[in-house]
């Protein structure tokens, strides 16, 4: 009975993993819901007015989403909220936003702004993930709040976009630029193939196809070189979009509401009227679907994709720095489309290869991984969503290089470089977490043999601040009074012997600086001290070592 005991998986990880099958089913309904609405109700029922009304829907729905998240005192931030939270030693969302900010992207989105469904899909399943955490934390032990997140980020994914794996992957890459979270793993996977396996039987909803092509032809060395255009130049262009986000979203922040949407508004009016001058369609309009469907059944020419290629990331510049709600994984997917085609029709017109699907293909993993830095998952969801394993090669070619190219840009608030270990985590830590404010100091007047005798011996101390009236002048250590003849302990001072060229720490500086200077000095502890001198306490090497070992017994984290 015990061997079957053993084979069996901790208590914990039964409850996780049944928490996150939960979490994905009611994020696949709450997701498909929201799509249903806002594509198949409200976009859709947009594409078919006339040019003037769709021209003018985003300034409407733009000025209904401002007024709903001013009267919720809330932003419209949805993914990054995700990211934030991930990032927050103790993650929490508001279960009591989510209503405004998902009625915002509804509003933005159906109203035709160009941002995307997975934004308000991941802030969905983060919001779910720790909520449910929270009703049932007892029951499934520490560190479930980060899994659950994740897990729940994951599930957004995958129900807006019938890509399970991608969704896993998305959410393991996207807190970080250049790692991964790997401890989120196993709930991720459940909560993602939960959400997935949902949609079988959830009636509405799960109709974003955002690549409906396939490719299962050989891989030949034009296609390869082709891979490695399109991810240099996927890597540039996605610095560029990156920056216009960022610029974007800094706009957002500095201008009145009225000012900005009225602004931004008119200029997509302006665009979309130019879209149907020039294309007969208003492709500058929601998340891009209908750009995918132009290029497949148009077969534009290079001036056409180059053209469309800035309007539609004008479109999307205009709509984030009006406040928009919404995502950027399909925005940036539609950019790379387009970029694709435009590098593939090139190199058709030199004779170095044949037109095929291929390249929208590599130039969707390529800025889709620059965009967001998530090559994997760019990776993934070609795999999944082509329907086949030729075009991965190329494709994991395309992202590298577009990784390599695009450097630390980014379209997502708060991505970390990296995941911190336990060492570096703990030396970003403040000071104060390891300052020991009670510390005994000994008088400039104190002989050495009372040094000696109540702290080195007494207390094993062998190195003590001295501190007259509150101001720190410096340390004295059991090695310099070794240094004063035994005979003249009892007649001379301790000021005999005090360093008074020991670096000196200041309150406001990080563990990593007390370290780097204790370690330049050779020295096991570090004094602090006010600007003007007063003592404060000490830092002790052996408190900064102890510091990961209490963290780890309550269950703390370092800052990532």
């Amino acid at each position: 009975m015990n061997q079957i005991r053993s084979l069996l998986p901790d208590s914990h990880i039964t409850r996780l993993l049944g928490a996150a099958a939960l979490l994905g089913v009611v994020v696949r309904i709450v997701v498909s819901l929201f799509e249903f609405v806002t594509i198949e109700i409200g976009l859709n029922w947009l594409l078919e007015q006339p040019s003037y009304v769709q021209a003018f829907a985003p300034l409407v729905g733009l000025s209904v989403a401002t007024l709903i998240l001013t009267g919720s005192k809330t932003t419209s931030a949805t993914a990054d909220e995700y990211i934030s939270a991930y990032h927050s030693r103790t993650p929490f969302l508001e279960v009591r936003l989510w209503p405004a900010r998902m009625m915002a992207g509804v509003a933005t989105i159906a109203g035709g702004g160009a941002m995307g469904l997975e934004g308000p899909s991941i802030y969905t399943g983060s919001v779910a993930g720790l909520a449910l955490n929270r009703r049932i934390k007892s029951w499934l032990g520490r560190d479930s709040a980060k899994l659950l997140l994740t897990a729940g980020a994951a599930a957004g994914v995958s129900a807006v976009f019938q890509a399970p794996a991608t969704g896993v992957i998305f959410a393991l890459e996207a807190p970080y630029r250049d790692d991964l979270v790997a401890k989120a793993i196993l709930p991720s996977l459940i909560a993602s193939a939960a959400s997935y396996l949902t949609s079988s039987w959830v009636p509405f909803g799960g109709t974003t196809t955002l690549l409906p092509l396939a490719f299962d032809a050989e891989i030949d060395p034009s296609r390869l070189f082709g891979a490695v255009l399109i991810g240099i130049g996927a890597g540039f262009g996605g610095r560029v979009y990156s920056w216009s986000i960022r610029v974007a979203k800094a706009l957002a922040e500095q201008h009145q509401s009225v000012k900005r949407v009225g602004a931004s508004g008119l200029a997509l009016a302006a665009l979309a009227f130019a879209s149907f001058a020039l294309f007969d369609s208003g492709l500058t309009l929601g998340p891009g679907i209908n750009v995918v469907d132009w290029i497949s059944e148009e077969a534009p020419v290079a001036w056409m994709l180059m053209l469309i290629f800035v309007m539609r990331m004008c479109a999307t510049f205009l709509t984030v720095t009006a406040g928009g709600t919404g995502g950027y994984f399909i925005p940036l997917a539609v950019q790379g489309i387009i970029l694709g085609r435009l590098v593939g029709s090139l190199i058709d017109e030199t004779g170095l290869g044949t037109d095929d699907t291929l390249w929208p293909i590599l130039g969707l993993a390529a800025f889709l991984a620059a965009g967001y830095r998530t090559p994997l998952a760019a990776v993934m969801f070609v795999a999944e969503r082509t329907g086949g394993g030729a075009a991965v090669v190329p494709a994991l070619i395309a992202a590298a290089f577009s990784q390599l190219v695009a450097g630390k840009s980014s379209v997502a608030k708060g991505q970390h470089a990296e995941r911190l270990g336990h060492l570096e985590g703990r030396l970003q830590l403040p000071l104060s977490a390891a300052l020991k404010t009670d510390s005994l100091t000994v008088p400039p007047d104190a002989t050495i043999s009372e040094f000696v005798w109540i702290h080195a011996v007494g207390r094993r101390e062998p190195i003590v601040p001295v501190v007259s009236g509150g101001s720190y002048l410096g340390m004295c250590s059991l090695e310099a009074a070794t240094k004063i003849d035994r005979e003249k302990w009892e007649t001379t001072d301790v000021s005999a012997i005090v360093n008074d060229e020991a670096p000196v720490a200041l309150p406001s500086w990080s563990l990593r600086d007390a370290v780097a200077a204790m370690d330049v000095a050779g020295l096991e502890q570090l004094a602090v001290t006010t600007h003007d001198g007063a003592f404060v306490g000490v830092v002790l090497e052996s408190e900064i070592v102890k510091l990961e070992e209490i963290l780890a017994e309550t269950g703390g984290e370092t800052p990532s």
